[in-house]
């Protein structure tokens, strides 16, 4: 929520973490943010904060929604979710949501030059002097016992709650401690959710369909006899890969427990084997039940070694990928084209309207209006939306392609290490290895990605249909003094923690692997190292204390 002397000015979604939508109109109905600020403010303020929707107001939609004989709402969570991004913003009004004011996104400057808040409690307290809501439930505590204390205290409260909650989330309180722990791509390193055990419940397993993936893996799903479990049903549970499945040893016409990892995820916990039929049979083995072959294409199915998932080896010739793929680069993470959903994706395939990305932008009105449950108008929006999805980003763009590893961060590291497309495609791994983000098997995907002539067509032809995105020079890379180089970390160190020591060499410029081979440069070692130690003295890899690593880390040789 941006203020500007007092007043609302704009409130945007967070988004990927860079661009989100604007939401201004909406906000403006919800009566906990306002729209003036009272007392005396900084001139310019951005507030962060949650909307929610308290259980009460929840009932009171789905009367409304019963009465009108529409589907009910099950989760408040989601329904707060799509009720904040509805083009009609008297609906938002009408559905009363409510906001939490959660801290600001820059801390202004005092008369003095001085920082006008030191601690996050501070930024809270002022929060609630100028007119936000802030959670009644907010402590400020001391140390770990009293942190556990708190998260007892919650979790006792929790059925009492006029709102959905999966658990507590401890913020460190000093502003400048915050400023130095920093972000990672998604969250801040000054933060932690603690989260409470989630409701498990008994089902049976009916079926295991395997899923084909954007790149050709392949993912058992169990189909379940429907439970309800935290208020919302669940069917379907990924079994991630052929390994967990016969570990968990989950069988069809098994019972097993399901829960909703962090409140959100399904998954089942166990097989409850004293409930297990006598005569069920043998375990559930991916590679037999497909004799070898993709349950979409018949190419054959491979699982190279070291990896827990078998893949279908057919690539686009295979619809299931292709779908896939087109699926992923009009997400909105990605491109974003409005509107194009798995069900249209599924017709344009199976009709052979579409076979790779660039196909997409070739599309015309009649082909789309011809299409089963197409009216004009939805047509026309499908065009509209292709038509401003041509103006993207760089790293949108790339994230967009499904290049194997390549998720939204290292997106955005390589647009803004390299600047330009083609100095990505064209990069060598020893270049691609100097990006912050970008590891050994990282940049092999990407050299393997684009030394495929396809994959550089699609992209050539994207551009040709007007696809475009803005370009720059490279980033500034200020000198580092451990760049180029790769450690490992084995041991325990007498003062840095496994996961301090990495961030800090990170920090610096170096790489940090799991495992030594020729191409590390040193292993720094602590007390009961293992094996690590013993392969590096192999290999003749040199290897540091934690003072020699403080050393390097400081600009020293």
């Amino acid at each position: 929520l941006r203020y500007e002397n007092g007043v609302l000015v704009q409130a945007a979604t967070r988004g990927d973490g860079e661009v989100g939508e604007d939401v201004t109109e909406n906000a403006r109905k919800i009566s906990e943010i306002p729209l003036r600020l009272v007392g005396k403010a900084p001139d310019v303020l951005e507030v962060r904060g949650e909307v929610y929707l308290r259980f009460d107001q929840l009932l009171a939609i789905n009367m409304d929604q019963k009465k009108l004989g529409l589907p009910e709402f099950v989760n408040p969570r989601n329904t707060a979710a799509g009720t904040i991004r509805q083009l009609d913003s008297s609906v938002v009004g009408q559905r009363k949501l409510s906001f939490f004011a959660y801290g600001l996104s820059e801390i202004p400057m005092g008369l003095d030059g001085d920082l006008l808040f030191h601690t996050h409690w501070e930024v809270l307290q002022a929060l609630k002097t100028w007119g936000f809501m802030v959670c009644s439930y907010a402590r400020c505590v001391h140390g770990v016992r009293e942190l556990i204390e708190f998260h007892d205290y919650i979790s006792r409260e929790r059925d009492q709650l006029p709102f959905a909650i999966d658990g507590v989330v401890y913020k460190v309180n000093q502003l400048e401690l915050q400023r130095q722990l920093s972000f990672r791509s998604r969250e801040p390193n000054w933060a932690v959710a603690h989260k409470f055990p989630p409701e498990e419940q008994p089902t049976k397993v009916i079926d295991i369909d395997i899923f084909v993936g954007r790149t050709g893996k392949l993912t058992p799903v169990a189909k379940l006899e429907p439970v309800k479990v935290g208020n919302v049903t669940v069917s379907n549970v990924t079994t991630h890969n052929d390994d967990e499945t016969l570990c968990k040893d989950v069988r069809i016409g098994d019972t097993v427990i399901v829960r909703r990892a962090g409140d959100v995820i399904p998954e089942i916990v166990r097989v409850d084997l004293e409930r297990r039929p006598l005569d069920l049979g043998r375990p559930f083995d991916l590679f037999a039940r497909l004799n070898g072959l993709c349950p979409n294409c018949g190419s054959s199915i491979v699982r190279e070694e070291g990896e827990a998932d078998y893949r279908c080896t057919g690539g686009l010739f295979c619809s299931a990928q292709r779908k896939q793929a087109i699926l992923h680069f009009a997400q909105r993470r990605a491109v974003e084209i409005e509107g194009l959903g798995d069900k249209l994706v599924d017709q344009l395939v199976d009709a052979g309207i579409i076979n790779t990305l660039p196909d997409l932008y070739r599309l015309g009105f009649t082909a789309l209006a011809n299409l089963a449950r197409m009216a004009d108008k939805s047509a026309q929006n499908i065009l509209d939306a292709l038509e401003k999805s041509k103006q993207t980003t760089l790293p949108r763009f790339l994230f967009g392609l499904g290049i194997r590893h390549v998720g939204e961060a290292t997106a955005k590291a390589l647009a803004r290490h390299f600047g330009k497309l083609d100095a990505i495609m064209d990069a060598s791994e020893d270049e691609l290895l100097a990006v912050a983000d970008v590891g050994p098997i990282v940049a092999q995907s990407i050299r393997t990605f684009f030394d495929q002539a396809h994959n550089r067509e699609v992209v050539e032809q994207l551009r040709a249909c007007g696809v475009t995105w803005p370009e720059g020079e490279p980033a500034p890379v200020a000198p580092q003094p451990l760049s180029g180089q790769t450690f490992v970390l084995t041991g325990t160190l007498p003062t840095l923690a496994r996961e301090e020591a990495k961030a800090l060499i990170e920090a610096a410029g170096g790489k940090v692997a799991g495992s030594v081979s020729k191409k590390t440069s040193y292993v720094v070692a602590g007390a009961e190292a293992g094996s690590k130690l013993d392969r590096a003295r192999e290999l003749g890899v040199a290897v540091l204390d934690e003072d020699q690593l403080k050393e390097m880390l400081d600009g020293g040789a």
